[in-house]
């Protein structure tokens, strides 16, 4: 999508100003309300320059450069680069810690993403697990549950732009803990119900799939849960920490680059987008909060922690485009009573374990083990 080319066309077929307005708001809500995975338009295409055996020598992007562990993908092949190397004003060359499937030549271009870890807790981690259905509010929903003999489970909620497989680098690490795992779909997801608008709604409507997985917890044994999500995944996981049933059964919350202002992240989606204006990307920001009907004092009051009483740890990227820091500073700010804010700086939105894995795990493992 040519963001250029729609505000410049809507512009010109538009009768009036307002017809204008209500299109590319629209458009440009629909980043964030009917996400889909799709190459951004201010990231230079990614291609492979050089491989051998150890090294895989890319262009160099933002993206690229970054630090950590990530993944490259391409037709019928999939990688794992580790630290980089080298660089120089156009390439960098990282190490090649793992590859399957056809060796990409040079020239083939990839795609970098977090999904170090692919199938499921089975194939990726080496875990026993179980295939269960959660019955959510519309009807059912899809999850895998990983056995352990401790009382506080953990449910796990993914964010945007990705899905269940987003807390396989975690498992192992609960597995050592002995702490039982839920990682659960919600509406909208594969598998799972539609959202009856067909739109997300930043954790407003999704949190009562979280409940139902709380109750699904509750019934099969558990104690009290600790709440981890991701991205709109955390914005649920405090929704539902807020104002389910369950809550006095939360014995703690983790929340990963999670999303505290719906204005702000549809701005921050719309400019990593390539949506070339600023007013534009709040054109997005009015039209998202009008077609999801979100109660914006309400998600305030939340994403302040004034409801908040369980220890939580709060992981988010100083440089976070889509969840912009202060929103994280804020919250910190306001319950440090119970709230521990964990900076990963230069990592990307919700890719902080992929920033810093054994800083990442180290964190989750001094915040879990006192409440286990």
């Amino acid at each position: 999508m040519r963001w250029g080319t729609v505000v410049a066309t809507a512009t010109a077929v538009a009768i009036g100003a307002g017809a204008a307005a209500l299109l590319i708001g629209r458009r440009v809500s629909d980043l964030s309300l009917r996400p889909e995975r799709t190459e951004g338009e201010g990231e230079p295409e990614l291609r492979v320059h050089q491989l051998a055996a150890d090294r895989i020598t890319l262009t160099r992007t933002t993206a690229s450069s970054r630090r950590g562990r990530y993944a490259l993908e391409w037709p019928g092949g999939h990688a794992v680069v580790g630290e980089v190397l080298a660089t120089d004003p156009q390439t960098v060359t990282r190490r090649l810690e793992l590859s399957a499937g056809s060796p990409p030549a040079a020239g083939t271009e990839v795609e970098l993403t977090t999904r170090v870890l692919r199938g499921d807790p089975g194939s990726a981690c080496g875990l026993d697990y179980m295939d269960v259905v959660v019955d959510g509010e519309l009807g059912a929903l899809p999850a895998w549950y990983v056995p352990a003999v401790r009382g506080t489970w953990v449910i796990l909620v993914h964010g945007v732009l990705a899905d269940r497989r987003q807390a396989l680098p975690v498992l192992q690490l609960l597995k050592r803990l002995q702490l039982p795992a839920l990682v659960v779909s919600y509406r909208g997801d594969q598998g799972a119900p539609a959202s009856p608008d067909g739109i997300g709604h930043f954790g407003e409507t999704e949190w009562h799939d979280v409940d139902a997985a709380i109750r699904f917890a509750k019934e099969a044994g558990a104690g009290r849960v600790v709440l981890y999500g991701w991205s709109v995944g955390a914005a649920a996981v405090l929704h539902a920490a807020a104002r389910s049933d369950y809550r006095t059964s939360v014995a703690g919350l983790v929340l990963d680059s999670a999303v505290l202002e719906p204005g702000a992240t549809v701005r921050g989606v719309a400019a990593a987008a390539g949506v070339p204006t600023a007013l534009a990307g709040q054109l997005g920001a009015w039209s998202a909060e009008g077609r999801t009907g979100v109660d914006l004092a309400g998600f305030a009051r939340i994403a302040a922690g004034t409801d908040l009483f369980a220890p939580t740890l709060l992981l988010h990227s100083p440089q976070d485009e889509v969840a912009p820091w202060p929103g994280a500073q804020r919250l910190a700010h306001r319950r440090q009573d119970l709230v521990s804010l964990h900076p990963v700086p230069g990592a990307a939105h919700a890719a902080l374990w992929n920033a810093d894995p054994a800083g990442y795990e180290e964190t989750l493992r001094r915040f879990l083990t006192p409440i286990l």
